[in-house]
C-alpha cells in the first residue's frame, strides 16, 4: 500500500509542478516515517526511493544503521543542541537538517560536523510564518540575520535555504508561504545567493500540491503515504 500511496504522491507532485511551469525533478519528495517501522520503510526504499525523514532524534538513530547506506536522511523540525553530536554520529547519511532556527544550535552542529570530520552539513533555516507559539522557527524580521551567519559563520554547514511548516487551514490561506518566498528574496539579496540555489521546504501531505505550486522544492510527506502515525498508548 505504502509503494501505491508513493507513486500516487509523484503523480499528484507532477501536475502540481506542471501547474506552476516547472519539472516534477525540481521537487524532492520526502517520505517522512515517523512512528513508522524498519519494514515499511524498506518496502518504499526497494521501490527505488531514497529521500527519508524523520522528527525524533531516538527513531532516525535507531533506524539509521538498519537501513542501506545510500539513503539520505533528513532530519525535520525542532532539534536539540545536546542531540547534535549523537545524531550526527549514528547518522553518517544525514543529508540536511531542516530546522535551525537559532545561532546556538547553529554553532553546535557547526563544531559537531568539525570534530567529527564528515562533509559540510546543509541546512535549512527554519521561520515561522504562522506566528504560532507553538511553533518552532525564527521571526521573519529575523530570517537575513541568522541565514547570513550560518553562510558565513559556520564553515562546517551548508547554508540550503529556509523551510517553515504550514497551518492546517492552509490549503485556503498560503500567506505563511508567501511569507516564506518573501523571506528567501530578501535573504538571497543579501547574501547574493541565486534564488534557484536556494531551497525551499515547504509543503506536508495535506498542503504539499499548494506549496509545489507557489515554488516549494523539498515536500514532507508522511502519512499520505505511510499511513496514519501509530503513536504507543499511554499506559
Amino acid at each position: 500500500m505504502a509503494v501505491t500511496a508513493l507513486r500516487s504522491v509523484f503523480h499528484r507532485v507532477r501536475q502540481a509542478a506542471e501547474r506552476s511551469g516547472r519539472r516534477a525533478n525540481d521537487v524532492r519528495v520526502v517520505a517522512v516515517s515517523k512512528t513508522k517501522p524498519i519494514s515499511l520503510i524498506t518496502q518504499v526504499y526497494e521501490a527505488g526511493h531514497r529521500y527519508f525523514g524523520e522528527n525524533y532524534v531516538q527513531e532516525i538513530i535507531q533506524k539509521a544503521p538498519e537501513l542501506p547506506e545510500d539513503i539520505e536522511w533528513h532530519y525535520i523540525g525542532h532539534l536539540q543542541s545536546n542531540k547534535v553530536k549523537q545524531l550526527l554520529t549514528a547518522v553518517p547519511n544525514l543529508a540536511m537538517v531542516h530546522g535551525v532556527d537559532n545561532q546556538k544550535l547553529a554553532n553546535h552542529l557547526d563544531r559537531a560536523v568539525s570534530s567529527i570530520g564528515r562533509q559540510p552539513l546543509k541546512v535549512l533555516v527554519q521561520v515561522n510564518t504562522s506566528g504560532e507559539e507553538s511553533k518552532s522557527g525564527i521571526d521573519p524580521s529575523n530570517c537575513i540575520e541568522l541565514a547570513k551567519y550560518v553562510k558565513l559563520d559556520c564553515p562546517n554547514l551548508e547554508f540550503s535555504g529556509l523551510m517553515t511548516i504550514g497551518r492546517p487551514d492552509y490549503t485556503s490561506n498560503p500567506e505563511n508561504f508567501k511569507t516564506l518566498l518573501n523571506c528567501r528574496t530578501e535573504v538571497c539579496k543579501v547574501l547574493g545567493m541565486a534564488e534557484s540555489l536556494c531551497e525551499l521546504s515547504m509543503g506536508m501531505s495535506s498542503d504539499f500540491e499548494l506549496a509545489i505550486e507557489m515554488g516549494s522544492t523539498n515536500v514532507r510527506i508522511g502519512s499520505t503515504i505511510f499511513g496514519p502515525r501509530e503513536y504507543p498508548k499511554k499506559q
